[in-house]
């Protein structure tokens, strides 16, 4: 070999003795230089091939094995493939050796020349093994058959390309049943369909496979058996139902090594029988967490293999012995906690006493010194304690995991933590609470913020009174405050926003201000504050040394110590206590005439906006908008959750602990939803606005004598838009005139697309509507205001309630009628507004608005009844999506079908000025301002089409808790020439498809 082999070794000597980076890469670009040369030297005939048939062995050999090591060194080889085939289509296996190897470097799947060595891999893989090879043959050159399969299967499985997979795979899965193969070829094909089926997952038919692993599973070779788990692991992690019915061939394996101990001698380990196939058996039980559901340990009911694997894993858990050797240690406790990890996964399904048989071994070994032994223990313990009932025995080693967490390890210091947060609940959480936030004050910089964020989980979770989740954030923050993530002050917020029962905005604002008097505090401090004290800092403005004054002195005291994103929030903060208290506004005017000029946008846009609002508007919108936030949307997953989630990924113990809501906080979301039920009454009325909207009441004066259809179809009777007609009033009563429907028709579609306006005006009555939608859920305000002479009397309002929405009313004392009660209505007096106050929440798709139906007497004895419509329609409820243009399109044509797709051709009247860039202008706007879709640039080939997406989002619930929506797309296609619109929808529901068709023909309309 030496002989052979000297070229290469001077080579390789020459490398290593290089004294620099370059002379190296001189002598490397000389080698290939003359390697390339040998290969194709010009005056010889090259091989169809395309190999150097003048090359003898010992050189091709040599060569190849010098570009096989220039490759490994990390330079880029790329020729002499023919000489690589050559070597492979060799008979000789000395040859065939060096041809394999440098097939798996120096080639990729995807090369074409890989389709000419496939009939070569296909030969090399089927032939029967030379099993009366002698020696003196082989010294001649004669084939290693076993060993040449061996090759093939390891060249196959570093390659691995799609084309050469779908080629082989069969042959691959022939030489792995086939009884005919060694043990060795066997273990190889195992690995190398595993590689297969990890780069191709549909491979392989799970049914039709699985009798063939179970023959494999009876092998009596434990090196076959191991390998042939690791390829049934593989395949029953992607499609396990398949390979279920393999179960009871596992058990009676897994029963052999430790009940009977059969195991040959090579195969034990420290006398454990092959520790590693015993671990694969259990990985591949974990996959069926129902296999031993129902089944009686007492009795005789049960399959018998459940019964004895019930045995084998008890054997495991209760007989496992530690050992004075590590090497045995090791390998009995890494089997040993593969069965707890069984055990886990089977649940509640387990016999209780081996659930408290692993608790009492995992509350060993949490205590022992070794800290590996340590790790696994409070890792697995934290998985255990899951399990419904076994939180209890956790509970116990409660204070051996509190010395855990000051261990020197921060490993398991974390896994301590993971621990102790599976463990709480309502009768720990304040003593875990309090243990944690006093080991955070000496705990590492490397665990801070982990632990700040499930203490701050864990305070939430557990809170039976919200004051004390408050209390504990903030000691979070004076504490370890730069640890303390927006995600957590901003989740503070949200509670105290959400909460308002009892005392706890007040308490909230009054804690905050105390914490935040000192001049020295954390600027997260001042956030919370600041929004807190803006929000609710009325609440305690009348309690001594708390004024709206003061609490203004307390937060400008931080304004040059903080950044400029906690100045935006003392900004706003400043303009809703100047709004509140006149006091302030002398002591915040000073404040937004410096910073107009600040080099941070966010702050001067903020300045210059809050100091100009009340000359640009009127004192009752400056009030409006500087009210209270409305709460915040519940989401499934809060965000300390989702940013728990992102740092531990969806198998932590702690995501799924997290993910489940506890019994304080199911209390409370029942307390939330009892309320929104019944909501407060408000006392006081906004003022009527005489001049609002007067476009829109100017518009109305306009009457059109053709107008488009309806966007809106309702259930029942007929509608133009927005005024019910059902010509079932009696003649006495007095109802819309015909010639004001052409104006509240089109009031209505305005309000369709716009946040407020007039929904109808007459000589008596005048009825404005303002709407806002986040979500699903939306805000209508209605206001009812008398332009008569004399009170309304018997003032009544009526408001249908659709299945698809879940609505919640409020509003003027006796203003609304239920229907049931015998309520006369209220009485409006002249120049004064009745409100009516809707909660809305959308469940599903629609094409209908809801009537609002008015009645009232006036002093003269004449009976009025309106009958109106909300503009309450689906794409109040969308929300926009941004797409590339791939996207869109590939969304577009997924949505084909008569059932998802509307479409309609609307040809505008002669009188129009025709369709302009202007017109389109309008329409583009339209469909991003009014409909609320989001505009896909790059999508429209001309300037006459406009593409949109948006989603429309419902508070019905799915299986898994996450809310049902709608993916909705809308194309508008003009044609100046023939003044036409063609409007195309297509949605997943086609109500969504028909209402967005409807709603956008009208306003394009309006637009003109």
């Amino acid at each position: 070999m030496s002989t052979q082999a000297r070229g290469l070794n001077n080579f390789i000597s020459d490398l290593r003795n290089a004294k620099s980076k370059e002379e190296e890469s001189n002598r490397v670009e000389l080698e290939l230089a003359k390697i390339r040369k040998k290969f194709n030297p010009g005056d010889t005939k090259l091989a169809p091939d395309g190999s150097n048939p003048s090359l003898s062995s010992y050189q091709r050999k040599k060569y190849v094995w010098k570009l096989v090591y220039i490759h490994v060194l990390g330079y880029e080889v790329d020729f002499g493939h023919s000489e690589v085939l050559a070597l492979v289509r060799s008979k000789k296996y000395s040859e065939k050796t060096v041809g394999y190897v440098a097939l798996s470097l120096l080639l990729r799947g995807s090369d074409p020349v890989m389709g000419t060595i496939v009939d070569t891999m296909k030969r090399d893989l089927t032939t029967a093994p030379n099993t009366n090879s002698s020696k003196k043959s082989l010294k001649k050159g004669g084939v290693k058959n076993d060993a040449i399969q061996c090759l093939a299967l390891c060249s196959l499985a570093n390659i691995s390309g799609l084309e050469l997979i779908q080629a082989m795979h069969v042959e691959v899965q022939h030489v792995l049943v086939s009884k005919t193969s060694t043990e060795h070829v066997k273990k190889k094909s195992a690995l190398c369909l595993l590689r297969l089926t990890r780069t191709s997952p549909n491979l392989i038919s799970g049914r039709e496979f699985a009798p063939h692993v179970g023959n494999l599973l009876q092998d009596k070779h434990l090196g076959v058996l191991t390998s042939v788990m690791n390829l049934l692991n593989g395949l029953a992690s992607q499609h396990s139902a398949d390979y279920e019915s393999l179960i009871p061939n596992v058990v009676h394996v897994l029963s052999l090594l430790v009940m009977k101990k059969q195991c040959e001698r090579e195969y034990l380990y420290y006398r454990t029988p092959s520790p590693w196939l015993q671990i694969k058996l259990l990985k591949f039980l974990q996959l069926y967490p129902n296999a031993v559901e129902g089944h009686d340990i007492g009795g005789m009911g049960g399959n018998e293999h459940v019964g004895q694997l019930i045995n084998v894993v008890g054997r495991i858990v209760f007989e496992t012995e530690v050992s004075d050797s590590i090497n045995k240690s090791n390998a009995d406790h890494a089997i040993l906690f593969e069965a707890v990890n069984l055990i886990v996964a089977w649940g509640t399904t387990c016999p209780s006493e081996m659930l408290e048989g692993a608790m009492r071994i995992l509350g060993k070994f949490i205590s022992v010194r070794e800290p590996n032994i340590r790790y696994l223990g409070l890792m697995t313990m934290a998985k255990l304690a899951q399990i419904e009932g076994s939180v209890e025995g956790a509970k116990k080693h409660q204070a051996t995991v509190l010395v855990s967490l000051k261990d020197a390890d921060i490993s398991v210091r974390r896994r301590a933590l993971d621990l102790l947060f599976v463990i709480c609940d309502t009768d720990n959480a304040e003593q875990i609470v309090d243990e944690l936030v006093a080991h955070l004050v000496v705990a590492d910089a490397t665990i801070r913020e982990e632990m700040v964020l499930k203490i701050a989980i864990l305070a939430e979770k557990y809170a039976t009174d919200l004051r004390w989740y408050v209390d504990t954030i903030l000691k979070l923050i004076s504490i370890a405050g730069d640890y303390v993530s927006d995600s957590i002050w901003h989740r503070v917020v949200q509670i105290v926003t959400n909460h308002p029962q009892g005392d706890l905005q007040g308490y909230a604002a009054a804690t905050l201000f105390v914490a935040v008097t000192p001049h020295r505090c954390h600027e997260t401090t001042v956030c919370v504050a600041a929004y807190v004290l803006g929000e609710f800092g009325f609440l305690i403005a009348e309690r001594a040394g708390m004024s709206g004054e003061e609490q203004f002195q307390v937060l400008h005291q931080h304004w040059f110590n903080v950044d400029t994103k906690t100045r935006a929030i003392l900004i706003s903060t400043y303009a809703k206590l100047a709004n509140l208290y006149e006091e302030c506004r002398p002591l915040v005017a000073p404040v937004f005439a410096r910073s107009k000029n600040s080099i941070d946008v966010e702050v001067q846009q903020r300045c210059a906006e809050y100091a100009s609002m009340r000359e640009a508007f009127s004192p009752e919108a400056v009030e409006d908008l500087l009210r209270e936030m409305p709460p915040f949307e519940d989401k499934r997953r809060s965000a300390l959750e989702m940013r728990l989630l992102e740092k531990e990924g969806e198998d932590s113990a702690a995501v799924t602990k997290a993910s489940t809501p506890s019994e304080v906080e199911q209390q409370r979301m029942l307390q939330s939803a009892q309320m929104l039920s019944n909501p407060p009454i408000e006392e006081e009325l906004e003022p009527f606005d005489e001049q609002a909207d007067e476009d829109a009441a100017a518009d109305m004066e306009n009457e059109e004598e053709a107008q488009e259809q309806a966007p809106i179809s309702p259930s029942g009777g007929s509608v133009e838009n927005g005024v019910a007609q059902n010509g079932s009033s009696a003649a006495q009563v007095q109802g819309i005139p015909k010639e004001l429907i052409p104006a509240i028709r089109k009031a209505f579609s305005n309000l369709c697309t716009s946040p407020s306006g007039v929904l109808f005006e007459n000589s008596k009555l005048q009825v404005g509507v303002k709407h806002e939608y986040v979500g699903a859920q939306g805000r209508i305000s209605v206001f009812f205001g008398n332009l008569h002479s004399s009170p309304l009397q018997n003032f009544k309002v009526k408001v249908d309630r659709p299945d698809h929405l879940r609505m919640q009313m409020q509003g003027t004392q006796d203003l609304l009628d239920d229907g049931e009660s015998d309520s006369t209505g209220c009485t409006v007096a002249t120049k004064t507004q009745a409100k009516l106050l809707v909660l809305v929440e959308v469940t599903a798709p629609f094409d209908d608005a809801p009537s609002l139906r008015i009645s009232f007497e006036t002093e003269e004895g004449e009976m009025h009844e309106y009958p109106l419509r909300l503009p309450l329609v689906a794409t109040c409820f969308m929300e926009p999506v941004n797409l590339d243009p791939g996207a869109f399109m590939q969304r577009w044509k997924s949505l084909e079908g008569p059932d998802r797709e509307c479409q309609e051709v609307m040809k505008l009247p002669p009188t129009s000025s025709g369709i302009t860039e202007e017109y389109m202008g309008r329409v583009s706007s339209l469909i991003v301002d009014g409909l609320k879709f989001g505009r896909c640039e790059g999508v429209d080939p001309t300037p006459w089409t406009v593409s949109g997406a948006a989603t429309f989002r419902t508070g019905a619930k799915d299986a898994n808790g996450n809310n049902i929506n709608v993916g909705c797309l809308v194309r508008v296609e003009a044609n100046p020439k023939a003044n036409a619109f063609r409007v195309t929808t297509r949605t997943l529901h086609p109500l969504c498809s028909k209402a967005i068709k409807n709603v956008a023909l009208v306003s394009i309309k309006l637009a003109a």
